[in-house]
């Protein structure tokens, strides 16, 4: 850890780093325009990885990137409720909300338990479940930062392990949640699935919005807004997902903890910041200007988080390891994807 010198600002100790990330922002989100299929916060774990392991990021940035990683994080998570309206969710109506909830649930339960028979890290598991289960790189970052909040006193410590959990789960996020770009439309063609329940698919079963998008984007309009809308109804399962994991983690910590620590908040702060502001959209206090601009400002949040995140991943430690997680990213994919075309097929 990098220390500070007694007396040091807070702005000439984290200001650099948090400059280098603003900067990376900016390149990750050209990056997306040119490729539209990948999201900026992907460009971004990917460019803070490549740049940390090429020793170009000095002890001088650290503390402002562990800055972004954390509080820039859980704003950018917060300001994902703004991007949620309870009504259009609800329109979906109750079969279809089922076949989300089916798919989502099956598949963050069952692949932690898959995981250990493949001697998948437990913390790598959870975290794959929760991107494929629910929206990719943004999910991730949230359960990852359940996972840091051990003690108010400890939220900037971080493992090595830790950070390749992440890294593994991010990278298999991305692949697979790619490669659906190409195999649902080919599938749903060959298995003469209508636009509407192309849509159904895609928002059901495919990792990230950006993926989703991309897939909706070259299907159609109608495609594309089913497909929208279905998965933001999966976005609204990441409160209660982070919050029973939060939950566990507070039951399973020593009942009687070490002076001036504290067990894990039974509920995040950041888990309810999100619900509050998916309530205030919901009621529509939210003007639509402050709507239109939420994505984007959530976005660069995500990616300067990210982007943080990703200059602590030992790359190396990443590729020895890699293999096992690869493969329960890719049970994951098919379990949710499976389980969700079933429930497309079944509603007709």
């Amino acid at each position: 850890m990098v220390s500070i010198p007694v007396g040091s600002s807070w702005p000439r100790v984290n200001l650099p780093g948090i400059a280098v990330a603003g900067v990376a922002v900016v390149l990750a989100v050209l990056a997306n325009r040119a490729v539209p299929a990948v999201s900026p916060a992907v460009f971004a774990v990917i460019g803070g990885a490549v740049l940390g392991n090429l020793g170009l990021l000095g002890e001088r940035l650290r503390p402002g990137l562990r800055f972004v990683s954390k509080r820039v994080l859980r704003t950018a998570i917060v300001l994902l409720g703004l991007q949620i309206a309870l009504p259009e969710v609800l329109a979906l109506g109750p079969q279809t909300l089922a076949v989300v909830v089916v798919a989502t649930g099956v598949t963050f339960v069952l692949t932690p338990i898959i995981g250990r028979r493949l001697g998948v890290h437990p913390g790598t598991a959870l975290l794959l479940a929760t991107g494929v289960s629910i929206c990719g790189a943004a999910a991730i970052a949230a359960m990852h930062a359940t996972l840091g909040e051990r003690s108010a006193d400890e939220r900037s410590a971080e493992t090595d392990e830790e950070q390749a959990d992440a890294a593994s789960a991010l990278s298999a996020v991305v692949l697979y949640g790619s490669l659906a770009i190409v195999a649902l439309p080919l599938a749903a063609s060959w298995l003469g699935l209508s636009d509407r329940q192309l849509g159904l698919w895609t928002g059901a079963s495919v990792h990230e919005v950006a993926q989703v998008a991309a897939i909706g984007a070259a299907a159609g309009a109608s495609v594309l807004a089913v497909a929208v809308i279905v998965k933001l109804a999966r976005v609204v399962l990441l409160a209660p997902m982070v919050a029973m994991t939060a939950f566990r983690l507070r039951a399973a910590a020593d009942p009687e903890p070490a002076a001036g620590t504290a067990k894990p908040p039974i509920v995040p702060l950041f888990v309810g910041g999100f619900l509050a502001l998916m309530v205030v959209r919901s009621l529509g206090w939210v003007p639509p200007t402050v709507i239109e601009a939420t994505p984007l400002v959530t976005n660069a949040l995500l990616a300067a988080a990210l982007f943080g995140l990703g200059a602590g991943i030992d790359v190396k430690a990443l590729l020895r390891g890699g293999r096992k997680p690869m493969l329960l990213g890719a049970v994951a994919t098919v379990l949710i994807s499976g389980v969700s075309l079933l429930g497309v097929l079944l509603l007709g």
